[in-house]
């Protein structure tokens, strides 16, 4: 689909709420408006476009909601939506409003519904990258990731007060589902004494006549 025939716009979020998606949701409906496009906001993700909760997006609507945390469309997972008849029934209220594209704002499992919707009915996505996870590929940080960070941080620097002050060793746990990034991260910013991550070990092999094994030094890094 050429960009001439794009007029009307939805955006939504998906999955687990990430701090920085209102502001994501802010930049979409401005840029949209800038350009002369109708934008719909749809409430609850792929539930929200299953069930045809759509709102008309304005400029004053995401007024002084960039500061806040969560998302003002609110979130959530579907199951229906990983069925046929799911996915029809978004499909259907994405042409009652006469949607030509869609804006996802989430993480894995927002991207691989988009992309299986968008093979079925040709309806073109844009993705954007927000989870803290920060585990897509072609970003170098997802939106949320350092909001979690130093919010990982800041908590551990209050907990070694108390692990100092009793000489005792805390394992704090973080979260971040297979990607070990917030781990590794909130380590090095805290100065911990180490890290366990879920990533393995990788190794290297090169053609040339001093190939070896490289592990990379931080492997144990917290």
């Amino acid at each position: 689909m050429e960009r001439k025939d794009i007029r009307r716009i939805a955006v939504f979020t998906s999955g687990g709420d990430a701090p920085g998606m209102n502001a994501a949701l802010r930049a979409v409906v401005r840029t949209a408006a800038w350009n002369k496009l109708h934008v719909y906001g749809i409430e609850r993700g792929f539930e929200g476009m299953i069930d045809g909760h759509f709102q008309r997006l304005e400029r004053r609507d995401v007024a002084n909601i960039i500061q806040r945390g969560g998302t003002m469309l609110r979130t959530a997972r579907s199951k229906r939506f990983m069925t046929k008849e799911g996915r029809q029934a978004a499909y259907d209220h994405l042409r009652a409003y006469d949607i030509d594209a869609c804006i996802a704002i989430g993480g894995n499992g927002t991207f691989t519904g988009a992309k299986v919707f968008s093979e079925e009915y040709s309806i073109p996505f844009i993705g954007i990258p927000g989870t803290i996870d920060n585990d897509l590929y072609g970003t170098d940080y997802t939106i949320g990731f350092d909001t979690a960070v130093n919010t990982a941080i800041d908590a551990v620097d209050k907990i070694r007060d108390t692990a100092d002050s009793h000489n005792r060793l805390f394992f704090v746990e973080v979260m971040g589902r297979n990607s070990g990034y917030i781990a590794l991260y909130t380590a090095i910013g805290s100065g911990a004494s180490s890290v366990l991550i879920p990533e393995p070990r990788p190794t290297w092999r090169t053609s040339s006549p001093c190939s070896a094994r490289i592990r990379p030094a931080v492997s144990s890094l917290v």
